[in-house]
């Protein structure tokens, strides 16, 4: 396949049609079903199905079908099926069209539902989380065509609900599992690196275990000066009993439950990326003036942040304002507990552990009560198969000029461990355009568009590597 024609042929569909259709779907407010209770009957989701569809039908890919689909209840699944020339199995090319809340604080001249290009990005909720996947994938397709490539049968699949965790996509698998044939190579554009300047694969995601933990030690609040050191504060209750779960001085996570043993494999990837992109990870975030990570060594940040147990309180209850807080001890204290997983760790058997330490043996008898608990499991990447490795090291030489690395991913989507479970042989590719500083989920979200699409031109060469792997 010739590497010019890849190059051109993508470039001339972002700049004269991918990226004046992406920039529209910028403005459509599809927030996630689980931060919009109406969704349905806003419309905003479908919008943005109907608005990439009308995309997808003029492109006039041969023998290409584009649907939509809905089951009774769910949000809607776009679906773009290219039939291909080689008989490798079914490479499905995954990507969502769901949008994080807007979010304050956006910086003069942006806003989430305003697409601005300055500077070679693009900016707005959704551009590169993950709105530009179907138009990449879409038309890397095209670009292997255009070539004189081959590639075996592509499907496109854009849910809606991957930032609500994907509710709806294990029974959208299941209803099109005859549909989709036997699936041997999964690419997700739903991810990211740590800079700019080569292909980032993520080889490893982190599970999830999620609690609402309610301490009540009153059946109402009482005046502080009366009532302290009579009744004991429901805020030291729960200090007490997260003292079970965390160190509070270092982060580590008590519960064996909640600790894998690191694979070999991976802790070599990890020292590897970090010695490739050195200071990355202990940049990637904007911290405070004068505030430290909680390690100086980058090769135990990236582990902490990929195969370790982790507590994040993300949510509160029970507190006022402190301009309206009065001389009140309160009657209760609600803390949102998410803890992150390794990715091989069993996520129902760390969300029983956490329910146990959290429930017995309360201090002062006070009354505990757990709800909105949620556990999800993980994901590690399978064995690399010969004809990856290889399309990856050629991909890495022509498109971007240095080697590819990987990344195991602190957060999680929900898609990768489904697919994983559901084609155990398959042969899974997660990219994408996302960078340390992409803001995906804060204000100034932005997408990188000459990165987005040499990710575009490494998906093609995949997608051809793919063709005579079978």
């Amino acid at each position: 396949m010739e590497q010019t024609a890849v190059r051109d042929s993508i470039r001339e569909s972002w700049a004269a049609s991918v990226l004046p259709s992406l920039s529209e779907l910028v403005e459509i407010p599809a927030v996630s079903q689980n931060f919009e209770p109406g969704w349905a009957e806003r419309g905003q989701l479908h919008a943005a199905v109907h608005h990439v569809r009308r995309w997808l039908e003029t492109r006039a890919i041969s023998g290409a079908r584009v649907d939509v689909v809905e089951l009774d209840g769910r949000s809607p699944l776009l679906l773009l099926d290219v039939p291909g020339d080689a008989d490798a199995g079914t490479a499905l090319l995954y990507g969502h069209l769901d949008k994080q809340p807007p979010v304050g604080g956006w910086s003069e001249g942006l806003g989430p539902w305003t697409p601005v290009v300055r500077d070679g990005r693009l900016y707005g909720r959704g551009a590169a989380d993950d709105g530009y996947s179907g138009y990449a994938a879409t038309t890397a397709i095209e670009a292997v065509r255009a070539a004189g490539g081959s590639h075996s049968r592509c499907v496109v699949m854009l849910e809606t609900g991957e930032e609500s965790g994907s509710p709806d996509l294990p029974a959208y698998l299941e209803h099109l599992r005859p549909t989709l044939g036997e699936v041997s190579l999964v690419v997700c554009l739903d991810s990211g690196g740590n800079d700019y300047q080569r292909l980032w694969l993520t080889t490893s995601l982190r599970g999830l275990v999620s609690v609402d933990l309610t301490v009540r030690v009153l059946e109402s609040g009482q005046h502080s000066g009366l009532a302290s050191g009579v009744v004991p504060s429901s805020f030291r209750v729960i200090r007490q009993l997260l003292d079970r779960v965390e160190d509070s001085r270092t982060g580590e996570i008590l519960l064996p439950e909640m600790t894998v043993r690191v694979p070999e494999d991976r802790l070599a990837e990890v020292r590897a990326s970090v010695a490739a992109a050195p200071g990355a990870v202990r940049s990637a975030f904007p911290m405070v003036r004068g505030a430290r990570p909680v390690s100086d060594d980058e090769v135990e940040l990236a582990l902490n942040n990929s195969w370790r147990p982790t507590l994040s309180v993300i949510g509160a209850s029970g507190f006022p304002e402190p301009l309206d807080a009065g001389n009140v001890l309160r009657p209760f204290s609600t803390l949102t507990l998410s803890f992150r997983v390794p990715p091989t760790a069993d996520s129902a058997a760390a969300l029983a552990a956490v329910e146990k330490a959290l429930t017995v043996d309360v201090p002062y008898d006070a009354r505990v009560s757990l709800s909105r608990t949620e556990s999800a499991d993980g994901w590690n990447a399978p064995t690399m198969a010969p004809w990856l490795s290889s399309a990856l090291d050629t991909v890495s030489e022509s498109v971007f000029g240095a080697s590819w690395r990987t990344v195991g991913l602190g957060g999680s989507i929900p898609f990768m461990g489904l697919l994983a479970r559901q084609y155990p042989e398959a042969q899974f590719v997660i990219t994408g355009a996302l960078g340390p500083d992409s803001n995906a989920h804060v204000p100034d979200e932005w997408l990188h568009l000459e990165h987005a699409q040499r990710v575009t031109e490494a998906v093609a060469h995949v997608l051809h590597a793919h063709a005579s792997s079978g």
